[in-house]
């Protein structure tokens, strides 16, 4: 059993991303079609089975949140059937600070009330802290995440792109264990099997993960989520293959997905989900029709050998 079913069982196996909704990423109004175009992408996700929602206060600048809450208020019995993660502590750049990570209490507590307004809801499933703060005082995050969850706003906590001893540090303060790790991950992005792979080898000697994330999640039982993990459409049709070894893993998905008689997107996600990890891909599509295709990733099994073959042709190289 994934990690996260033993708190949400029904949270399934992918997650809805909705980076996408709300439109362009700047202080404008949503915009009548933004809002069609997000109305008809979280119609889908519904129809497909989609129960985890996963959001960040800073996506569309805040009109992602607030375009969902907008859709919740329209059909309130659906908040009921479904789980919110949101997101905080990245502040965007402006006139007078440079972008930068917040884990301020008063910071934290100030945008877990402000998703709440936006997303017109009384508490969040599950609050991730966004990107590690070098600042960060372990102590004084717990305590504001306490309070937080005592006052009923949020009921359990993660992380979104930590490594293992930052997890661990902040773990040691916490009284309730951490519940999702959120990750870049994909077919595109393998820097988290490299350097399993290649531990001992020279080429192996610079990690993108903290070496041992991805196992200290295991041991722990913190769901990992793969944000990125349709690698913008670059195995699926989304992006033109820019790389020998790009064009033949393209080439390869599509062959498996006619093998396998699925979508190219669940091949693309179901690589990820065949790791004993239990890899909860979120995915960020706002069209309908590829919300359908990735969401027939559930229950693809691919062979072990049709595993490493996808692996081998994305390193572009065999293995050592």
């Amino acid at each position: 059993m994934q990690p996260i079913l033993q708190t949400y069982p029904d949270a399934g196996s992918l997650v809805f991303g909705c980076m996408g909704l709300g439109g362009e990423w700047n202080a404008a109004e949503i915009s009548s079609e933004a809002r069609r175009q997000s109305y008809s992408a979280l119609d889908a996700a519904v129809e497909q089975g989609f129960v985890l929602f996963d959001h960040a206060d800073i996506y569309g600048r805040g009109k992602a949140e607030q375009v969902f809450g907008d859709y919740l208020s329209l059909q309130p019995h659906l908040r009921d059937q479904i789980l919110i993660q949101t997101k905080c502590a990245i502040r965007v750049a402006s006139d007078d600070a440079v972008g930068r990570y917040d884990f301020s209490a008063n910071y934290i507590r100030r945008q877990v009330e402000l998703s709440l307004r936006q997303l017109q809801c009384g508490y969040i499933d599950i609050l991730l802290l966004h990107r590690p703060d070098p600042l960060m005082q372990a102590e004084e995050v717990a305590a504001v995440l306490l309070e937080l969850q005592q006052q009923g706003m949020v009921k359990h906590f993660g992380v979104s792109n930590f490594g293992w001893p930052q997890l661990q540090l902040l773990q040691s303060h916490l009284a309730q264990p951490l519940l999702v790790n959120q990750l870049e991950m994909s077919l595109s992005r393998i820097d988290w099997l490299e350097q399993n792979v290649l531990t001992g080898m020279p080429q192996g000697a610079n990690h993108f993960f903290s070496y041992g994330t991805v196992e200290y999640c295991q041991q722990h039982k913190l769901q990992i989520q793969a944000w990125g993990s349709l690698a913008q459409g670059l195995f699926s049709g989304g992006k033109k293959p820019a790389t020998s070894a790009q064009q033949k893993t393209s080439d390869l998905v599509a062959g498996l997905a006619a093998q396998y008689q699925t979508t190219a997107e669940a091949i693309v996600l179901g690589w990820l989900m065949k790791h004993p990890a239990g890899i909860q891909p979120v995915i960020g599509t706002t069209q309908p029709q590829r919300i359908a295709a990735c969401a027939k990733a559930r229950g693809l099994s691919l062979s072990r050998e049709h595993w490493y073959a996808l692996y081998v042709a994305s390193r572009g190289a065999p293995l050592p």
